[in-house]
């Protein structure tokens, strides 16, 4: 059911941005999310989510205890309650979440690309991509994040590249095998959120690039240590606040 159902049958997808993740991406996505509790943003029909869920099975300690998935469109969050009834599934605004959710282990989610109309902005990020300003509320919501965003998004390239990008890797049979390319948008996300994006294990989302419904994007996993963003942009303390003022006078 997964592969097979076909999201655009009654949407009109390319206006949301939203597309579904392939089903292979998914289980290798899985990879970067801890055990606990998992929020989902944006989660679609929850193949995020179902592959994490069943990864967690295997192994006591690796398994996620509890699941909220995110999901604004009605029809899409019902075949997700079929494929996952274990979830807690909310149809609604990832801009308008409920006040009761907790917090999370992981935050995770596969958002629309690219310039999307939303109903507000994130917190803090005030750049236009749709896809930064779900990372930006998930940083507020847990710990750690791992998402899907358009390549060109991403602070390196990996995927589709040869040798994993780095020509030295090829060259001399070393490095780490990411391009690192940070951009504006990144120095951006740094200064107003504290949030840096990460390579991943090595996922090459090029490998089931054809097996999107009607796109074919080139995507990378980016993740982020959320304990560390938040601690990035949190007030210095009182006491050293005065040494500050004390040095520049």
């Amino acid at each position: 059911m997964i592969e097979n159902w076909q999201e655009s049958a009654r949407h009109i997808n390319s206006i949301a941005g939203a597309f579904f993740t392939p089903w292979s991406l998914a289980r290798d996505f899985a990879i970067e999310v801890p055990a606990g509790r998992m929020i989902d943003l944006c989660a679609g029909m929850g193949t995020l989510s179902l592959a994490r869920w069943w990864r967690g099975q295997f192994t006591q300690h690796d398994r996620i205890s509890e699941v909220v998935c995110v999901e604004a469109n009605p029809d899409y969050a019902a075949v997700g309650r079929k494929l996952l009834p274990e979830a807690r599934w909310i149809v609604g605004d990832v801009f308008d979440l409920p006040t009761d959710l907790g917090h999370f282990d992981a935050a995770i989610s596969n958002p629309p690309f690219g310039i999307v109309k939303r109903t507000r902005s994130a917190p803090r990020f005030t750049g236009r991509p749709f896809e930064i300003h779900v990372i930006d509320i998930a940083s507020d919501l847990a710990d750690w994040g791992a998402f899907i965003i358009p390549q060109a998004s991403a602070p390196f390239r990996y995927s589709g590249c040869p040798a994993g990008g780095w020509p030295a890797t090829r060259r001399d049979g070393f490095g780490s095998g990411y391009e690192d390319c940070p951009g504006e948008l990144h120095a951006t996300l740094l200064a107003q959120t504290g949030i840096v994006m990460q390579p991943n294990c090595g996922i090459d989302t090029a490998l089931c690039q054809q097996e999107w419904h009607g796109v074919s994007p080139l995507c990378e996993v980016v993740i982020c240590d959320f304990v560390e963003a938040r601690a990035r942009r949190a007030p210095p303390p009182a006491e050293q606040s005065d040494l500050f003022a004390m040095a520049a006078e």
